[in-house]
């Protein structure tokens, strides 16, 4: 398998598990701030903390309303995080890998990227904005469907799983980063008496609400939430097994030099992971220290499997989407 096709099979399960990120952040969010009270520090803004670009919307953004973060977050083809920027990019790495995937899932990314690329003037309207959401999250869950249903488990596939996992388990840090607002010692009363229906998003933001209510069995709670979107390794978001199947993954890839001892250090530091009454500094520094350690694993991975050459062909190539796509 060339290095090149590794790379990119890699790149398209990231970019369309992003794409699924945001889609289900903002139609999440949405329904959230329609419980809350005026008051609640949960905002806008929040959203563009999570996917850490506060100085690339403000540069083009005077306030963090609805309007400016969903316009950010979905359709800005000048922001490389944004929803059509991840799937332009997915749509031009997999339009390269064909012979390698079904052609059922190249007809998939294509139908989305002409979905969002046709109604991407609708969003203001927050009817068409749920509209288009959901039809995003029902086309990427059917991508990844295909892929497990018609794709040979073989050394591609796991190219494939590899970048799904770490793009997955480091959004999962960081929408566990809103969680240091419920501990913060200078939450507002109105932060306090919402607490439960705030958890109970973060749960949402994962798809993991029933799962939840099914493995730990008690009312929803700060350190049991933690502990379950970390440490289980069932939950297919958790940190915990976005990590047990990256391992998988890289134990059965050829040429693997050192990466399954890093893997085992790696988990025996997230099993370790221990929130039961921690401090929003603290939390912070350990959501932090665990984004640093998947972006170390990131660039094993990329040193270790995919030529820099490659490398430098594939972004030209995703800024070149981007330019050709708005031109």
């Amino acid at each position: 398998m060339l290095s090149r096709s590794a790379e990119r099979l890699y790149w398209l399960a990231r970019y369309i598990e992003r794409t699924e990120n945001i889609a289900r952040l903002v139609s999440v969010h949405m329904n959230l701030l329609m419980d809350l009270p005026i008051g609640v520090e949960m905002g806008w803004q929040q959203l563009i903390h999570i996917n850490a670009a506060d100085q690339e919307f403000h540069e083009k953004y005077k306030s963090a309303n609805e309007r400016n973060v969903t316009r950010f977050l979905i359709s800005d083809a000048t922001y490389m995080g944004s929803l059509f920027s991840s799937l332009s990019a997915a749509r031009e790495n997999i339009r390269t890998t064909r012979d390698l995937l079904p052609d059922e899932a190249w007809e998939q990314v294509n139908e989305m990227y002409l979905l969002v690329k046709n109604n991407i003037d609708s969003i203001q309207n927050r009817s068409n904005r749920v509209a288009l959401l959901k039809d995003v999250l029902k086309g990427c869950q059917r991508f990844t469907g295909l892929l497990s249903g018609y794709m040979s488990h073989n050394n591609p596939y796991r190219f494939i799983r590899l970048g799904k996992n770490i793009e997955r388990a480091d959004m999962t840090s960081r929408i566990l980063d809103l969680a240091s607002l419920l501990l913060a010692d200078t939450r507002s009363d109105d932060m306090r008496q919402y607490e439960t229906i705030l958890w109970v998003n973060l749960l949402k933001s994962l798809n993991a609400q029933l799962m939840y209510r099914q493995h730990v069995r008690s009312s929803v709670n700060g350190d049991d939430v933690l502990n379950f979107l970390i440490l289980n390794t069932n939950l297919p978001r958790s940190v915990g097994c976005c990590i047990a199947d990256i391992a998988d993954c890289i134990n059965e890839l050829p040429n693997n030099d050192g990466l399954p001892n890093d893997l085992i250090k790696l988990n025996a530091y997230v099993q370790g992971i221990n929130t039961q009454g921690t401090t929003q500094d603290q939390l912070r520094a350990i959501l932090d220290d665990l984004q640093n350690k998947l972006g170390e694993l990131h660039g094993r991975i990329s040193d270790n499997w995919f030529l820099h050459i490659a490398e430098q062909d594939s972004i030209q190539d995703q800024v070149q989407v981007q330019i050709s796509s708005f031109a």
